[in-house]
Formats: structure tokens, sequence, C-alpha cells
């Protein structure tokens, strides 16, 4: 482990602050969810959805305060990852690695590199055949990767200038709906039972994934002591007043209509309020939130790919930085690769279903990551963030991702399950065959390959070998 509070030399730029850090956060989550999520808290809720937003944002605090401890401690990149690795070791690190960039990230992408395609083909007829459409999607991510290769600052104003565009469009629906709206339809009539708003505040929790994702270039955060804690709740309180705002405006302008519209009910609202063209701007809006979301993870799934690698947990290779542009170019490209090649097969179908519940687990780690880390180094320095009530936030945080998981399908519990146990087969196999006879599994001096960053090896007084 590094020493408290010194940011490492990776080889990449610091060049993220708190503003882009925040939109960072806003882009990971603004994605197609947002555009049918009203109609379906209110399919359960109905008026009382509110209820929902409310008890769902104590509870996503409770866990991005966690993010927001670790993050201020552990400067490297990889985010998620490299705390749960940091607090663990390589074995759960390469697990928590292989849940975020492949069992959540990489599959998401491809699926809504889908959605986005066919949601284009509404009005551009030649992508739903296979030939045009497979050249997009490839000339797509070729496009994103050379962009992220580039420099960091080039994927910093892409998603940035992405985030900016579709999030206008919600604004501009909340700013209007709001002189429109019936204060008699926000009555709650009925009240909902609190394993109803529990139900509802699960839905509205998995909407809210994603955000992690803008920690993963954690290597490139200038002063993250200070900017993770203020970008993470920057972002995260946005969210809060947009969702809000919007559901908000969609019971008030639909009522009980809501309820019924679980498709597309902000085009709905928008089509009350501004008019046909209004309805056209949010089906763009669609295109642009999914756009935006892939640029993102453009930017942070290889950063984990780099870290895993860059601490020997995945092939040297994958640490290479860019000797011109200091960037994780190996791992951009087998990033947008990877996604390329299930968003063609459509095999992500079947992998899909545990996206979410992967993504649970890490954050899990994270919380047990936090209370590890005060046990072993205590706490945070002057300068760090720190969470009040001793180990009460960070034991809530994991109450409440344990009832979230006990709340996932079978299905999707044994696809975790099953991908956790081939990632734990694969690490052990990795140990076997690079360990020299007579040596330890895990070097106490990491070897710096040309071209790639290094990383301070373990093995200092507190720390595990």
């Amino acid at each position: 482990m590094a020493e408290q509070g010194r940011e490492q030399d990776e080889g990449l730029l610091r060049v993220i602050g708190t503003g882009a850090l925040g939109l960072s956060v806003v882009n990971m989550v603004v994605g197609a969810g947002i555009f049918v999520l009203p109609g379906r808290v209110a399919a359960q809720l109905g008026s009382a959805a509110i209820l929902a937003y409310l008890v769902c944002s104590a509870l996503i605090v409770l866990v991005f305060l966690c993010f927001a401890e670790i993050g201020s401690r552990v400067s490297r990149s990889g985010g998620a990852y490299a705390y749960v690795e940091e607090a663990f070791g390589p074995f759960a690190g390469f697990i928590a690695s292989t849940l975020f960039w492949f069992g959540y990230a990489a599959i998401s992408d491809a699926a809504i590199t889908v959605a986005m395609v066919e949601t284009m083909a509404l009005a551009f007829p030649v992508l739903s055949e296979t030939i045009p459409r497979s050249i997009f999607i490839v000339a797509l991510f070729a496009f994103l990767a050379i962009v992220n290769v580039r420099g960091v600052r080039n994927g910093v104003r892409l998603y940035v200038l992405n985030t900016v565009i579709k999030i206008a469009p919600l604004l501009l629906l909340l700013a209007a709906g709001i002189f429109v709206v019936d204060v008699d339809n926000l009555v709650i009539k009925e009240w909902p039972s609190p394993g109803e708003i529990g139900a509802g505040a699960i839905l509205l929790f998995f909407a809210f994934s994603g955000a992690e994702s803008a920690l993963c270039a954690s290597g490139e955060i200038r002063n993250p002591a200070r900017t993770v804690p203020l970008g993470l709740m920057l972002g995260i309180s946005s969210l809060l007043v947009l969702y809000v705002g919007l559901q908000t405006v969609a019971q008030g302008v639909l009522g009980p209509e809501l309820a019924s519209n679980t498709e597309a009910p902000l085009v709905a609202v928008a089509n009350e309020v501004l008019g046909e063209w209004g309805g056209k701007m949010l089906l763009v809006a669609v295109v642009l939130a999914i756009f935006g979301a892939v640029s993102g993870d453009m930017l942070g799934g290889p950063r984990v790919i780099f870290a895993s690698a860059l601490d020997d947990n995945l092939p040297r290779i994958f640490a290479r930085v860019h000797p011109a542009y200091r960037t994780p170019h190996v791992a951009i490209m087998f990033y947008a690769t990877v996604i390329v090649i299930f968003a063609l097969s459509g095999t992500f179908k079947y992998l899909a279903m545990f996206a979410g519940g992967a993504l649970l687990l890490v954050d899990l780690g994270v919380c047990l990551a936090v209370l590890r880390l005060r046990q072993r180094d205590g706490l945070p320095l002057p300068g760090q963030f720190r969470l009040p009530l001793g180990p009460v936030i960070p034991l809530a945080g994991c109450a409440v991702l344990l009832w979230l998981l006990l709340q996932l399908p079978a299905d999707e519990a044994i696809s975790i399950a099953i991908l956790t146990g081939a990632a734990g087969i694969a690490y052990a196999l990795r140990a076997v065959l690079r360990r020299p006879a007579g040596e330890p599994v895990v070097p106490a001096v990491v070897p710096v390959e040309t071209g790639t960053a290094a990383r301070p090896a373990r093995g200092g007084p507190g720390q595990p070998q």
C-alpha cells in the first residue's frame, strides 16, 4: 500500500477536477433508464413515488459516503477495484475487477449500444440491416478508442460535452413542465406499505448505478483527497434533484396516466408540455444519453483493466502507458474490442442479467474496505475525507447492499456466483502458472516493463503480503 496521502505516479496525467468528476457521475448515471423510470416507479407507487425517492436518497448517500472516504485515501487508478484490492489484497481485487469491468461495465455497454442503434434505426432504417449496423458499431468504438488514446483531456472533454448536451433537453422539460403541473395530481391519495416503498427504492437504486464508474480514472484525478468527496457529492446531489424534479413534473402533468405509461413517459410529458417537437427532442436525447454513458465508460472501464494489470493480476501488456499521450492505450483498445464483440454477437443478452448484481457486490466490497482500512491503517489523515459516527455509516451501507442482494432473482444470483467462481479459478491458475519454483506468488518487488507505470510493492509494516 502506498503511504497515506501520497499520490502515486502511474505515468498518467492528473487533469480531472471537481466539476469534471461531478459531471462524470451525472453522465454515467443518466442513460436510457431515466426516460422510462418515472412511469415504472408510478406503476408501483402512484403519486406516492416521491417517498421511494426519499428512501433511495438515504440509501445511496450511505454507500457513496463510503466511496468518498476511501477515494480520498486511495488515489491510484481503478476506482472500486483499487479500493478493494488495497484493503483485502490481490485475490479480492481480481474478483472485484472482473465483476466490475466485465460483469458490469463491458456487458452493460454492449447492451445499451445495441439499444442505441435500435433507436437510431427508427430514423435511419439502414441500421436495422446486419452489415451497416456492424460497420456503425465498429466505427463508433474505433472513434471512442482513438479519442481516449490521444489523451485523457480529450476523453474528459467528450463526456463533459455529452453530459451538457443530453442534460439540456431534460432541464428544458423540467423548467417548462413546472408551469403546467396540476397540483392535485401530486396529492398522495393512497399511502403505500413499507414493503411497496422498499420495492420502489430498489428500482431507483439500480437506476443510480454507474456513478462508481466515474472513479475508475482515480489515477487521473487532481488532489483526490479533496476532489473525490466533493465531486461525488456534487454529482449525486445533482442527480437526486434532477430525478425528483422529473418525477414530480411527470406526475403533475400526466396524473394517473403516468402509471400506465412505462415505455416512454417523458416523451409523453414532452408532447403535452412542448408539443410534438418536444417528443422528438426527447427521442434524440435518448440516443445522446446512451452515447454519453458509453463514452464515459470508455474513459473509466479501461482504467480498471490498467490498474489490475499494474498490480500484476492481468497481463502486463494492459499496463502500458502511451509514451506521447500518457494514456493506457492497450487497455483502451482491448476494452473497446470486448464491447464490440459482445454487441455484434448478441451474447450479452444472456450475460446482462447479472450486471446490476455484480455492481452490488463490488459496492459491498468498497463499504467493507472502509472498515478494513480504518482497522489496519487508522483513521484518514488530516486533509482526507473522514466519515462521522465511526463505523455506523459503512455498516449501514453494508446492510443496505446485503438487503438489495437478497432481492435478486435466483437466476441472476446463480449467474453472479458462476462469474465469481470462474474469476477465482482463473486467479488460482494464473498464480500457479506464473509462480517460479521456490518463489512466492506475489514478488517483493513488482517488475517494471518499458512503457508501463510502476506502483510501490506491498510488504511494509502493517501491510498484507
